[in-house]
């Protein structure tokens, strides 16, 4: 496997996987709203990608920030529609250069699980006010593996160890100690997100031209290991599809919500 590096998430194209999973974006937005209403609250979307969260957050009547690191995908959020009522911010999730306690929530949609955890958690604490509520999806290991993923073990083999991975946040028992010193009223709802695409040609498509994480990590490769490993994905996605070809396929989440401690 290659030598292990940040994603390139202006590679590809990323608002498409935006489309895929803007539900949860929704969902998340929602699961803080029960806690405390965000309408008229400062509200902040970290790693906030091309604004799915940020928008529904806006909508909901926050008052909002969306900050990601990846400045191609701060400019499409900020074209999209409604994206004048929300401040858009060029800025590292865990290093936001924000106000301290400027916040009444955090929110982050399949966003903050890619930044480095101690620091990513000690900025959101820094951020919020006392009794604010961090709200973020995560996705959660699937033992039976993934036609996204298991391709790339099967292919490239396992990756190096490393201190962190993004599914960590999709163990509770790893939220908890995370969140532990300066969070309290930790909530863990886990649900099922469906992937669908019309043809499996489309569904590779995706891999090979749109999801950031898998363009980044094929143009790594050379010709023979990419066509093996899009080989690879092609015949793990045939494998989920149905009669007519539609590919169709489960992939577990979890939407934590958590209260900052006053």
């Amino acid at each position: 496997m290659p030598d292990p590096q940040p994603t390139n998430w202006a590679a590809g194209r990323y608002q498409s996987v935006a489309e895929h999973i803007a539900v949860i974006a929704g969902e998340v937005v929602a699961a803080a709203d029960r806690l405390r209403p965000v309408r008229d609250t400062a509200l902040v979307d970290l790693a906030c990608g091309t604004g799915s969260a940020a928008l529904a957050a806006a909508e909901a009547g926050a008052k909002v920030t969306g900050v990601d690191i990846t400045a191609e995908l701060v400019a499409i959020a900020a074209e999209r529609p409604g994206a004048d009522a929300v401040q858009w911010v060029v800025a590292d999730a865990a290093h936001t250069g924000l106000p301290d306690v400027g916040f009444g929530t955090v929110v982050s949609n399949m966003g903050i699980i890619f930044v480095e955890p101690a620091s990513l958690v000690s900025e959101v604490t820094r951020l919020l006010a006392p009794g604010g509520v961090f709200a973020f999806s995560t996705w959660v290991r699937d033992e039976a593996g993934s036609p996204f993923f298991n391709p790339i073990i099967e292919t490239l083999g396992q990756p190096p160890a490393s201190v962190y991975s993004p599914d960590q946040w999709g163990d509770l028992e790893i939220v908890q100690s995370r969140l532990a010193t300066g969070f309290d009223d930790v909530q863990f709802e886990t649900d099922s997100h469906t992937w669908q695409f019309d043809s499996v040609e489309s569904a590779v498509r995706f891999i090979s031209d749109e999801s950031p994480m898998h363009v980044d990590l094929l143009g790594r490769l050379d010709e023979t290991m990419r066509k093996r490993l899009l080989d690879a994905f092609t015949a793990a996605l045939s494998a989920q599809a149905d009669d007519k070809g539609r590919v169709s396929f489960g992939a577990p989440y979890a939407v934590v919500t958590a209260r900052r401690k006053s």
